[in-house]
């Protein structure tokens, strides 16, 4: 008898060759239920009329127009010398342009500010609507 107790107590001492794979398979059958009936979820769109939309071109930038004055009060029309009385005539051409060019003032720091205002009345008289001043930033 003590040869048969011996054999039933005996210690397993080498690992097991076998895996269980039953919760394996369980857990897989799970998951491929579940994936079952959420896959068409997925596919379904909401059914809408979106709505249709005409697009505006972008207007055109407007041509800028440099006017210049230097020191002694010379004036330059886009680098171009001007005689007297000639800067009204030009501003009154611009201000018939659609659309309307912008009119960049570049004073030398020297100039007289009689001259640059009545450069800003003649424009304003002209009907020039978009007049803007150029400087440079200090250092």
């Amino acid at each position: 008898m003590i040869g048969g107790n011996a054999a039933n107590n005996e210690v397993h001492t080498q690992p097991m060759n076998e895996i269980n794979t039953t919760p394996l398979v369980d857990v897989m059958l799970v998951l491929l239920v579940i994936f079952i009936i959420t896959a068409p979820l997925l596919t379904h769109a909401v059914k809408i009329d979106l709505p249709q939309a005409t697009s505006q071109p972008l207007p055109e930038k407007p041509e800028v127009i440099s006017v210049a004055i230097d020191a002694a009060g010379r004036m330059y029309w886009n680098d171009v010398p001007l005689v007297d009385g000639e800067i009204k005539v030009k501003l009154a051409q611009i201000a018939d342009q659609k659309p309307q060019p912008e009119l960049n003032i570049r004073a030398d720091k020297e100039t007289r500010y009689q001259i640059l205002a009545s450069v800003m009345a003649d424009a304003q008289n002209a009907g020039v609507t978009k007049l803007g001043f150029v400087s440079e930033p200090q250092h």
